[in-house]
């Protein structure tokens, strides 16, 4: 009966380490599984700077699915290592163990620390992964309200720009016109300055012709060849200022 017993124990002991080794490779592995994707994601951000965001998401995708596997496996080699360690403790307090209780209540408290230790890092290592995915999260969103709002921006600056440009386009033309109005106005007050003289000289004219008759006939052709340059210069002034609109609001 003690031998059977013994060997009961034994063989939980086994099951115990067993798991333990097993559980340690696990959390070694899941440690760095969580540091890589904070190495990772702190690349993919600024590689996000430069690139687009489909590698970024692939990678975090395949570390995120490698992690839930790889929690569910330590889980449950948790709960096995506390099913085992609920069967020595059951065996300690059952009749009939041998005189060696406090040796064994000794060695299933040191099976119970590793167990809690395990078990506080494997929290303490998930609590840090969800916490680094949750950051990257929110830096991935916040990096696309960035990219979306330089996106509308540059929209914008170029509506302004073309409102601006337009702007000037106006002032230019608004410039124009009021050039070309002086020029008209002068020319105006200079035609009729011009006009006033040649009336003048054309009744000092007449009154000669009438005096002399001989020069009559000359006096004509003259006003004959004034009328017709006046009438060149009417054009031309004319044309130029049709010009000058055109030009103006074109």
């Amino acid at each position: 009966m003690a031998a059977g017993t013994s060997n009961y124990w034994e063989d939980l002991r086994k099951q115990a380490r067993q798991l333990e080794n097993e559980l340690d490779l696990k959390l070694v592995s899941f440690s760095k599984l969580c540091t890589s994707y904070s190495h990772s994601s702190t690349r993919d951000g600024r590689r996000d700077r430069y690139s687009s965001d489909t590698t970024p998401l692939l990678n975090g995708s395949s570390q995120d699915r490698m992690f839930e596997t790889m929690a569910i496996e330590i889980e449950q080699l948790l709960a096995r290592l506390t099913g085992v360690n609920d069967k020595m403790a059951e065996y300690t307090n059952s009749a009939g163990v041998p005189s060696l209780n406090a040796a064994l209540m000794h060695t299933l408290q040191r099976h119970r620390d590793i167990l809690q230790d395990y078990t506080h890092e494997f929290h303490k290592t998930k609590a840090n992964f969800m916490a680094i995915r949750e950051r990257e999260n929110l830096m991935g969103s916040v990096r696309k309200d960035i990219e979306s709002y330089k996106s509308g921006s540059g929209v914008n600056n170029r509506r302004t720009e073309l409102f601006l440009k337009e702007h000037d386009h106006l002032r230019n033309s608004d410039r124009l016109i009021e050039e070309t109005i002086s020029i008209a106005m002068a020319t105006k007050e200079n035609m009729t300055s011009q006009r006033g003289m040649l009336k003048s000289i054309h009744s000092k004219m007449n009154t000669l012709a009438n005096r002399f008759p001989a020069v009559n006939s000359l006096i004509q052709r003259i006003n004959l060849r004034k009328r017709r340059d006046s009438l060149i210069l009417g054009g031309v002034i004319g044309v130029c200022t049709i010009l000058l609109l055109l030009y103006a609001f074109h």
